[in-house]
């Protein structure tokens, strides 16, 4: 795994994927050539150059041609992916849909398709078509039954509390981010951190592998290593790979004692109340109470618990109290231990902790 883990290579990526062993890396991320089949040169009004995508790299001679080649290293992608790993592909409107479709044909399941919506795009100089404001993601997990990573609540944290959702405003790279050579990019098309970053905290745990097939500037490469994940990166142009090895070199990691997120509530054993009652942990006749010690309920001996005329589980009892739909009554009921207020949680956490359910 050592050949695989922490480097970036120059070379054919449809070659050296063939030598990476199966069921490698718990994350892929791809951001491949967009095809975009430009047949002349764009200026702007003034008739200055507008340095677009005409690379070399992302000249295919068909839509056959392109195809095949998409076909080939998703097949090899899906390979060197883990069965709980799961893959992320850019791309714009000229060849995200091809890709979703070979996808599909691949058995990979989406999870996910994700705007990303550029709050500074390049303007539409001829203004024949819409300004061009975005890229689209796809998200796909190996198959519809893999157990993949998805880091809800460090996501939610991150977004302010609030759901993240699937349409995500940042800035394309720019300013000091921007790698250039005497004044010119270095490279067209550089995906900026703040993307990564999102992408990998959102679907990777620390200590996860990431491999990227077509890692340009070093991008993934770079956000991998800040946030304590494995990196294995790939790219052919001997320009791009300079540039990524040298920034690879300078980047530092954070801190490990920085670097753990939020626990997902569903990843946590699930407990049931009724459980810390069969073991005597809590009696039936114990009383609970709220927050503010006002309002006081009995737990019964099947787990259920009873305030006047409401009786049900934790959860049901607490909602009707606080008016809700739902209600999440292992943080709303408080109860007496010798002497002590303790919230009916924290002996859960306890009890999972002292039998590592």
């Amino acid at each position: 795994m050592s050949k695989f883990s922490n480097k970036i290579v120059q070379g054919n990526s449809l070659e050296i994927l063939k030598k990476i062993p199966d069921k490698t890396f718990d994350l892929v991320f791809a951001d491949p050539p967009y095809n975009m089949q430009i047949g002349e040169k764009l200026k702007r009004p003034d008739d200055s150059k507008v340095n677009g995508v005409n690379d070399k790299w992302d000249q295919f001679s068909s839509f056959k041609h392109y195809d095949d080649f998409c076909k080939t290293w998703l097949k090899e992608c899906k390979r060197v992916l883990k069965d709980s790993g799961s893959v992320w592909v850019i791309g714009t409107y000229h060849n995200i849909f091809r890709i979703g479709y070979h996808l599909q044909n691949l058995n990979y399941w989406l999870l996910n398709d994700v705007i990303w919506r550029k709050n500074n795009p390049m303007p539409n100089f001829k203004g024949t078509r819409f300004t061009n404001a975005h890229e689209t993601l796809i998200w796909a997990s190996k198959s519809k039954k893999s157990k993949y990573t998805f880091n809800y609540q460090s996501l939610k944290c991150l977004n302010d509390d609030l759901q993240m959702r699937s349409d995500w405003t940042l800035p394309i790279c720019n300013g000091k981010e921007r790698l250039k050579k005497n004044g010119k990019k270095i490279h067209s098309t550089q995906k900026p951190e703040a993307l990564l970053h999102r992408i990998i905290l959102a679907t990777t745990n620390k200590g996860d592998a990431i491999f990227d097939p077509f890692l340009g500037t070093g991008t993934t490469a770079v956000v991998s290593k800040k946030l304590g994940r494995k990196y294995f990166g790939i790219e052919r142009d001997k320009k791009y790979f300079k540039a990524a090895s040298e920034r690879v070199n300078k980047t530092k990691a954070i801190e490990d004692n920085f670097l753990d997120t939020i626990e997902n509530n569903k990843s946590k054993p699930r407990i049931p109340f009724g459980s810390l009652v069969e073991l005597g942990i809590l009696k039936p006749g114990t009383t609970l109470f709220d927050p503010k010690k006002k309002i006081n309920a009995k737990i019964m001996a099947d787990g259920s618990i009873k305030y006047k005329e409401s009786e049900g589980s934790i959860h049901k009892v607490a909602a009707t109290i606080m008016g809700a739909e739902s209600y999440n009554g292992w943080t709303y009921w408080h109860c007496n231990i010798n002497g002590s207020t303790v919230l009916i949680d924290s002996l859960r956490q306890k009890f999972i902790t002292e039998t590592k359910v």
